[in-house]
């Protein structure tokens, strides 16, 4: 009988009831088809030539044939509730078959998904058995990329029951991932920032890469669709490899035109090419996955010294990358190893990419976030730097008074809203004694004093409405607004002239200086911003001629100087 060649070949698979659930792999032989043609008949008359497999931690690594695995079974006792046969990994094309004594007597096949009898996001098929009598399962399997087999054999409750915890851990981390591409997305359309549209490819082909290893997409987006089945997850990674590429420069590059950036937009470049070529069949996908496996680490390779550097200098968003890619790496390296067979198939190996990529990408968040907080800090620098060029331009570097230029501007738009009830007065002042001050005490002394003077008549003016300006040596200006009548502004300059009855005290010295005032009114006198001083200038001068300590309004009756 059948069943005695295979038991020859390997102890057969007992179940029993006390077992919930066993690892098929312990009763396992293989055997290859690179012709793709043998039919389960076929083998069933070759299982002698079924080999143990070299590792049985339930991977064979990648093939160029299809291979067939056997597992002789028998269940002692009558079952409680139906065994269940499950391959727990969802890319890649499986028939199973059921046999006893030659005949086959159940099928099911995710190329054919009408014969699927259990709907699941992995290939399965619930065994009914009877007491006693041996079977021989046939499971044959192909896949474009590794052929991992995390083949168990349990009670449907039990299988039931682990297939809910991982649709929910799937839910979990895929609705993460759906939250995040269109945060992203709205981001990037919102701020039309490149980078935000970065990360949106990087987590979009990290999450379709899942949905297809999984399974989750064959069971809900794309059932029975035989070419995303070959293509989506080759698709999904290139497209998060052509993200970290774009991504990644965008973080760290300084300048775009940079060798380092030109050198990530290429990368994401040459990625996408190899994308579109194997989507339209102009590049074999054995081709376009080994380019994937050796184009995987360069991203980080190549910005790793950008990165280390960023972390000398402190930067947050060097040492954030290095988390990322230390993450992502010993998830890729676990990968790895279960894809060559050097670690066991069971929920860490099998997720570690998964963990790996999720927390690449809740990293490569928080880049976006240390990147946006430092471009608003550069934007707030460049604000400070324009302001303090705007505050040199227009302010007296000994006293802190706007200069000739910062009057005239807020001059010019003083006397635009001037009128008959709302004077502007200019008052233009020279200090009587000064020059004696800066010959006796030299000009340290006479600087201390401009900036008492300038001080002391700050504080005489209308904090709110009232402008006053040093025009050079011992010459200030003063303009007053929203001025009701001019006898107003003469009793302003007069208590202008009061203000400096008391002397200066610096240090030890006690100076007395004073004022002499000459001033003018808009749009009285004129609305002219330039005559305006000049006519203050004029009066000012006949108010030094005639004995300083004054104040004069020049109306129009004294001469201009020339």
């Amino acid at each position: 009988m059948t069943l005695s060649l295979g038991a020859q070949a390997a102890s057969p698979l007992v179940l029993t009831p006390e077992q919930s659930q066993v690892d098929a792999w312990g009763a396992i032989t293989i055997k290859a088809d690179p012709t793709y043609e043998l039919s389960v008949h076929d083998m069933l008359s070759r299982l002698r030539a079924f080999d143990a497999p070299a590792q049985r931690g339930g991977s064979l690594g990648v093939h160029k044939a299809a291979m067939w695995l056997h597992i002789p079974v028998i269940a002692p006792e009558a079952p409680r509730t139906p065994w269940v046969v499950n391959i727990g990994y969802g890319s890649l094309q499986a028939d199973i078959f059921l046999t006893s004594g030659g005949r086959v007597l159940k099928h099911v096949s995710t190329r054919q998904p009408g014969q699927t009898l259990l709907s699941s996001r992995t290939p399965a098929m619930a065994l009914d058995l009877q007491a006693g009598q041996a079977y021989d399962l046939l499971i044959r399997v192909q896949a474009t990329g590794p052929l991992i087999l995390p083949i168990t054999v349990g009670e449907m409750a039990h299988q039931m029951h682990e297939a809910l915890r991982e649709q929910m851990l799937q839910g979990l981390l895929n609705g993460l991932a759906a939250c995040l591409l269109v945060y992203s997305l709205i981001q990037w359309t919102t701020q039309r920032e490149p980078l935000f549209g970065f990360y949106a490819l990087v987590v979009f082909g990290s999450a379709s890469f899942s949905l297809q290893f999984f399974g989750i997409g064959e069971q809900f987006l794309w059932p029975g669709n035989l070419w995303m089945s070959r293509y989506a997850g080759l698709a999904a990674g290139l497209i998060a490899l052509a993200g970290s590429f774009l991504f990644l420069g965008a973080a760290l590059a300084d300048n775009p035109q940079s060798r380092y950036a030109r050198a990530m937009r290429t990368g994401a470049a040459i990625t996408a090419v190899v994308c579109v070529a194997v989507m339209l069949g102009w590049l074999s996908v054995p081709i376009a996955i080994a380019f994937m496996s050796l184009a995987a680490p360069l991203p980080s390779i190549i910005s790793l010294p950008v990165a280390i550097a960023r972390v000398r200098q402190k930067d947050p968003i060097g040492a954030t990358l290095l988390a990322a890619w230390t993450a992502y790496g010993v998830g890729a390296a676990l990968f790895v190893c279960l894809v060559q067979g050097w670690v066991p198939a069971n929920f860490w190996t099998l997720h570690s990419f998964q963990f790996g990529a999720t927390l690449d990408m809740l990293l490569f968040l928080r880049v976006m976030g240390l990147r946006a907080n430092a471009m608003r800090l550069k934007a707030q620098e460049a604000l400070r730097e324009r302001d303090l060029m705007h505050s040199l331009a227009h302010s007296d570097p000994l006293t802190g008074l706007n200069n000739r230029r910062g009057l005239q501007q807020a001059l010019q738009a003083a006397l635009a809203s001037s009128s008959d009830r709302s004077l502007v007065a200019v008052y233009l002042m020279d200090l009587d004694g000064f020059k004696p001050v800066n010959d006796s005490y030299g000009h340290d002394v006479g600087d201390d004093l401009l900036v008492a003077v300038g001080q002391r008549l700050q504080a005489s003016v209308r904090q709110q409405t009232d402008l006053v300006a040093r025009l050079g040596g011992d010459e200030f200006i003063i303009m007053a607004c929203h001025l009701e009548t001019p006898q107003q502004a003469d009793d302003l300059g007069r208590a202008l002239l009061r203000a400096f009855d008391q002397p200066f005290c610096l240090g030890d010295l006690r100076l007395k200086v004073g004022l002499t005032i000459g001033y003018a009114l808009a749009p009285i006198d004129s609305d002219d911003p330039l005559r305006l001083i000049r006519l203050a200038d004029a009066a000012m001068y006949a108010g030094k001629q005639g004995g300083k300590r004054s104040i004069r309004r020049n109306s129009g009756e004294l001469a201009l100087t020339p």
